[in-house]
């Protein structure tokens, strides 16, 4: 019998073609959807034959209530070997196996400093400007040279972020809770030393840390009212590290300058999202990991996953089911 594989979230409707899909489509019909479901309980009927589910890192989520939903399915396969949104101990305890899949930290790292730039100087309203026959020239441009780079993190896309940072001439400095001053210098960066300092000092804020209980909201108001009110503060990690409510207040405050955000608690963004309508917010779709050459690899290994199960013996294992 043949099984059924639905790949969640495909947005660009380019799955099939990211891979050579060869090696599953004789015991497997590959079925995309392009189209974000949010209710659950639409997800399990959408999915709720298929014994092969693949899904884009954290676009949907999949708690131990989804899968009490879905009896048939049997692989789980998300893009990234971690991903919070996943109940690995539900997956295990009924029966489902979870894989994953390499993901490289260069696309985000350079969707930061392309969300940089943009905010240093006002890209985007000036572009449109020039579109619109608006007026010429009608902002001043924020240096990076000899100004602080502030990065929350200092891991795979931090140390990225600031070896940029420092070609451009900017001081970089850095702070997480268990982060050294050898291992700051040893990227060109100063540990600050506190996340506060940090804050207070820097001109620009970037996040690169892992979304967990010690980071889950880790930004709220108190630590955006610190930040100078020239700042600007970018997020390309995860949207929960920062209170959004918070962020919003901040921007339309001016607490401070403007801020570049990639991540949302709520994606796709509703169409009366305040974030939608900000001046002062550079906003992009969660664009952080989506590249070519990420989505060949993501794509390409998700092939293999599946083909590993098929044969008895899975790879990339991020849970252990127990047997049926």
């Amino acid at each position: 019998m043949r099984l059924r594989c639905a790949v969640l979230d495909d947005y660009q409707d380019v799955a099939l073609s990211m891979a050579d899909w060869s090696s599953v489509l004789d015991a497997v019909d590959v079925v995309p959807v392009q189209k974000h479901i949010a209710d659950q309980e639409a997800v399990a009927e959408a999915v709720g034959d298929c014994e092969i589910v693949v899904i884009m890192r954290e676009r949907t989520p999949f708690p131990a209530s989804l899968f009490a939903r879905l009896p048939r399915l049997k692989l789980l396969v998300t893009t990234g070997m971690r991903n919070a949104s996943v109940d690995l101990e539900a997956a295990a305890r009924h029966g489902v196996t979870v894989c994953g899949t390499a993901s490289s930290s260069e696309p985000p790292a350079e969707l930061t400093w392309a969300l940089i730039l943009g905010l240093a100087r006002h890209v985007v309203r000036e572009s449109t400007a020039v579109r619109d026959g608006g007026p010429w020239q009608s902002t001043v441009g924020t240096d990076l040279h000899g100004r602080r780079l502030g990065l929350l993190g200092l891991g795979r896309t931090g140390t990225k972020v600031a070896r940029v940072g420092l070609a451009f001439g900017m001081d970089v400095a850095a702070w997480s809770r268990n982060l050294t001053a050898e291992r700051a210098e040893a990227e060109g960066a100063r540990l600050a030393s506190s996340k506060e300092e940090l804050l207070e000092t820097s001109d620009f804020v970037s996040v690169h840390l892992v979304l967990s209980d010690r980071t889950r909201g880790l930004l709220g108001a108190p630590e955006l009212r610190r930040m100078r009110p020239t700042a600007y503060l970018v997020n390309t990690s995860r949207a929960a590290i920062v209170d959004q409510a918070a962020l919003a207040d901040a921007l339309r405050g001016g607490w401070i300058a403007g801020a570049g955000v990639d991540v949302f608690e709520e994606e796709p963004l509703g169409p009366d999202h305040p974030f939608r309508t900000l001046p002062n917010l550079l906003a992009t779709p969660h664009l952080g990991y989506v590249t070519r050459r990420n989505y060949e690899g993501y794509y390409q290994q998700v092939v293999e996953d599946i083909h590993a199960f098929l044969t008895g013996e899975p790879t990339r294992l991020l849970n252990a089911p127990k047997p049926a």
